[in-house]
């Protein structure tokens, strides 16, 4: 019912909103708008230019979301899962008839920095709205390489949203509230590294797109980098504060990360695994290190630390005995697991974070350790579906969340039974012999 009024709530704001403020949003966000002309790039770019802006790809991280699993690279038909709908990404190799091998510059640049394509306005799970902030040198950059991808043939039908979220025109609401258009400006007390790592951060990188979290309406909420929901995932607190986001972590702890998906803390999973393998192992040491001094200057958030709970509780006692048998080989009895493998469990802040949806997806399905450069022999995580009760998860989930001076909110059966449904997960062996006569 929750979710019923939710969505209810969602469709009735965005109509409200559409209503109320399309035909300023129109006039102010035409599809014939003129928008400041960047850096041409000629008709033959050099080798140079064309390097660099297939770094200002890498960058942009654009391979995974423009690249359908088994797919041609950058192809499209990738399926972003968004509280609205499904939307799939759109092709964007040179072919003319199903990529954009007919558009020039000004077009490429309307899309990407402004959010207008050739469709009219396109949805903010294309990351515009922190693309806008890329400079005209790497918008120009990007341009030249982009134009050099070989054509694919793949028709997408990218909109694939139900009314009235399938209604391209209501976007234009939605920029006038949530759509900074403006490229990055350097703060002058900054230094010159800190004010790089914010550009890559909130510009090309679009960190923001699942560490801040929404509001009902899909817009970045004030809570700027402070942890997210993610297709079933929690994309953590980047702040400094020590209990759920980076306070515990040295900047050499986020280049680490960053370059191979692994650091004496952790290892990544899920999207963040595709974004580290398809984009910031390639990052160069400098802007890996910008990237760290950025996050690392940032105030810490104001989350509370709740209480743990009591060792003496019966899901403490039993979730104990679940770890003891099936992961501590691993992860070791005291939690601290095996540096640059297998993450620790005691202190992390993912461990810590409020919403345990990350560490319900890997132990129900598994998770493969980052392949990267740094880290080609990475260890994966087995899927424990099919072999622990939503009983049980809840109970190990529990007892690893406040243990070893660990604090969080307990996992309850439920949220086990929302997750497996959620995520697609097996059913647990258990049911077929409890079925039996």
């Amino acid at each position: 019912m929750a979710i019923k009024l939710r969505s209810a709530a969602l469709a009735v704001g965005a109509v409200v909103v559409a209503g109320a403020l399309g035909y300023t949003a129109l006039v102010e966000y035409g599809l014939h708008k003129s928008y400041p002309q960047s850096i041409k790039v000629a008709d033959t770019a050099s080798a140079d230019q064309i390097k660099r802006g297939e770094y200002v790809a890498r960058l942009s991280d654009c391979t995974a979301c423009h690249t359908q699993e088994g797919g041609k690279p950058f192809a499209g038909g990738y399926t972003l899962h968004t509280p609205f709908g499904d939307i799939l990404s759109s092709n964007i190799t040179s072919d003319k008839e199903t990529g954009i091998g007919g558009w020039d510059q000004e077009q490429f640049d309307r899309a990407v920095r402004h959010g207008v394509g050739s469709h009219g306005y396109l949805y903010a799970a294309m990351p515009y709205n922190a693309y806008a902030k890329l400079t005209d040198q790497d918008l120009a950059d990007l341009w030249a390489y982009i134009r050099t991808i070989a054509p694919v043939k793949n028709k997408v039908v990218e909109n694939q949203l139900p009314f009235p979220f399938n209604q391209r025109w209501t976007l234009a609401g939605w920029n006038l509230m949530f759509f900074h258009d403006q490229v990055f400006q350097p703060q002058e007390l900054s230094t010159a590294e800190i004010n790089r790592g914010a550009y890559l951060v909130d510009g090309p990188g679009h960190c923001a797109s699942c560490h801040t979290p929404k509001n009902l309406l899909g817009g970045d909420s004030s809570a700027y980098l402070q942890g997210g929901a993610l297709q079933g995932w929690n994309a953590p607190d980047l702040t400094s504060n020590p209990h759920t986001g980076l306070g515990k972590w040295s900047n050499e702890d986020v280049v680490s990360y960053l370059r191979s998906g692994t650091n004496r803390e952790t290892a990544s999973s899920g999207p963040m695994t595709e974004a580290i393998e398809n984009s910031t192992q390639y990052m160069t040491d400098a802007d890996l290190h910008a990237i760290a001094s950025y996050l690392k200057s940032l105030p810490a958030s104001t989350t509370p630390v709740p209480a743990a709970v009591a060792s003496t509780s019966e899901p403490m006692m039993v979730g104990k005995k679940v770890f003891e048998s099936q992961c501590s080989a691993c992860h070791v009895s005291d939690g601290s697991g095996i540096r640059q493998m297998i993450p620790t469990l005691a202190g992390n802040s993912q461990v810590n974070a409020p919403d345990p949806a990350s560490l319900l997806n890997v132990v129900l399905n598994g998770s493969e350790g980052p392949l990267t450069h740094a880290n080609p022999t990475a260890a994966g995580m087995p899927a424990f579906d099919w072999k622990l009760s939503d009983s049980n998860v809840a109970d190990v989930m529990t007892y690893i969340r406040n243990s070893w001076g660990n604090a969080a909110t307990a996992v309850s059966e439920q949220d086990v039974a929302k997750a497996r449904a959620a995520t697609h997960a097996k059913p647990w062996a258990g049911h077929a012999e409890e079925s039996q006569p």
